[in-house]
């Protein structure tokens, strides 16, 4: 079909749109498969995390995970006192111990596996908060990215919102 001025309608700018158009979305979708291929596993049988003087076995199908340090100011008690809709596994970097509540799970570990651990999730900021699903026995994969948690008095309006 030609229009005016003997131009075809169907243009190689038409035509050029249309590939790069198709391009940026399979470029998208290849994007976000690999982001959600990026996340990590984690295993409760070859990382041992600690309750008190008990190994920690994982129940639940998911938890939000906290990575804290007990060096900052009252950290300790506003994780025992938040209330979420998903069990916390609350992970202290310089290993406190501390009294579990009914949704908290205090955990600590022996310095290789914190400094595993931390490598592993690619952790930088302390609190940072994820959350975890289980995939099978007690594998567990990670389930959200990993956020810099800016006010823990908050945290239970930020797990809602998610």
């Amino acid at each position: 079909m030609v229009g005016k001025g003997g131009k075809s309608l169907f243009s190689l700018s038409t035509l050029l749109a249309s590939f790069f158009g198709a391009v940026m979305v399979a470029a998208a979708f290849a994007y976000f498969n690999y982001k959600f291929s990026e996340y990590k596993f984690i295993d409760f049988k070859e990382w041992i995390f600690y309750e008190k003087k008990d190994i920690f076995i994982p129940h639940a199908d998911k938890y939000v995970v906290v990575f804290y340090s007990s060096k900052d100011n009252d950290t300790m008690e506003e994780l025992a006192n938040t209330h979420l809709n998903l069990p916390m596994l609350a992970i202290d970097y310089y290993n406190q111990v501390r009294e579990n509540t009914p949704d908290t799970t205090f955990l600590r570990s022996g310095t290789k596996n914190s400094l595993s651990f931390i490598q592993r999730f690619n952790i930088y900021e302390s609190p940072s908060i994820f959350f975890i699903k289980k995939s099978k026995d007690s594998l567990y994969k990670q389930d959200s990215m990993i956020r810099k948690l800016d006010n823990l008095k908050e945290l239970s309006k930020q797990i809602e919102q998610l």
